[in-house]
């Protein structure tokens, strides 16, 4: 999108995003278990962490067991047959960088980020706070590379943002400037993660309509967490893979996520086919 054009659209695209805000409701974080573990006793551990904005944190469900996190770890374990400790560290509104400080806040208070994966999911509100895609991306290195060099993890993953040009929600030309500053967000994105083994941009492919999305319009509902935790978890299923059971009393080993492959720049967009949450409003 031109800056030309949102100049001359700026007056309306205001008038549009504060009407959006103030029409819509806000909706809660989803309660239940923010940690736990899934799978056999006999399977090989393996620690996982999700951590960005609302979408992370389950708004839109009223139970963590409808959200993203809690069926993220329970396909994960059941598809690579490993014992998944997993944990929760998200809040609503959070663009990457602020889910960096957060993280930042728990290792300092915890001591350690104890996670061999980590699943982000931000980038709508790096769009909503009209943060350019180059900095949203060198957020997300920063953060990358802090989770990589200073805890330990072996993986980090990120979620596409979502194609919010789609989002019935969204007056136009409101949705048609946001979404295409999300699909550049995205495109820089899985450019970016296409250049490093330890990082991937998560492909995601979601039918997304009224019935799937949660009553506020934009956040999802519990269809589309489900989709979107079972195709999140097949993906790192398939880095971390079927490991074999160590012997009886042997101790518990980390063992390293394999690189991922490069993906070409067509593959890039993640494959979201609707989108399931809007820009206006922080999520």
């Amino acid at each position: 999108m031109s800056l030309t054009a949102k100049l001359l659209l700026s007056p309306l695209l205001v008038a549009q995003a504060l009407a959006t805000r103030a029409r819509l409701p806000r909706l809660p974080e989803a309660e239940g278990e923010r940690e736990g573990v899934f799978g056999e006793p006999g399977w090989r551990p393996l620690s996982i962490l999700i951590a960005g904005d609302s979408s992370a944190a389950g708004v839109g469900v009223a139970h963590q067991r409808d959200a993203l996190a809690m069926p993220l770890a329970e396909t994960l374990a059941e598809r690579a047959r490993r014992r998944v400790r997993w944990r929760l560290v998200a809040r609503s509104g959070l663009t990457t960088a602020q889910t960096h400080e957060l993280l930042r806040a728990e290792h300092a208070e915890a001591g350690r980020i104890d996670a061999e994966v980590v699943v982000v999911v931000t980038g709508v509100n790096d769009v909503v706070d009209q943060i350019p895609s180059g900095r949203a991306v060198a957020a997300r290195s920063a953060l990358a590379n802090w989770l990589r060099n200073a805890c330990g993890v072996l993986h980090v993953a990120f979620a596409p943002l979502p194609p919010v040009h789609h989002f019935p929600g969204l007056p136009q030309p409101l949705r048609w400037i946001a979404g295409a500053d999300a699909r550049r967000h995205d495109r820089a994105l899985g450019e970016w993660a296409a250049t490093r083994g330890d990082v991937t941009h998560v492909p995601l492919e979601l039918e997304l309509n009224r019935g799937v999305m949660a009553s506020d319009g934009f956040h999802p509902g519990a269809p589309a967490y489900r989709q979107v935790a079972h195709d999140i978890a097949l993906h790192l299923a398939q880095l971390v893979g079927e490991a074999p059971v160590p012997p009886h009393g042997a101790p518990p080993q980390r063992h390293p996520v394999p690189p991922a492959r490069r993906r070409s720049k067509g593959t890039d967009a993640g494959g979201w086919s609707s989108s399931w949450q809007p820009t206006t409003p922080a999520r």
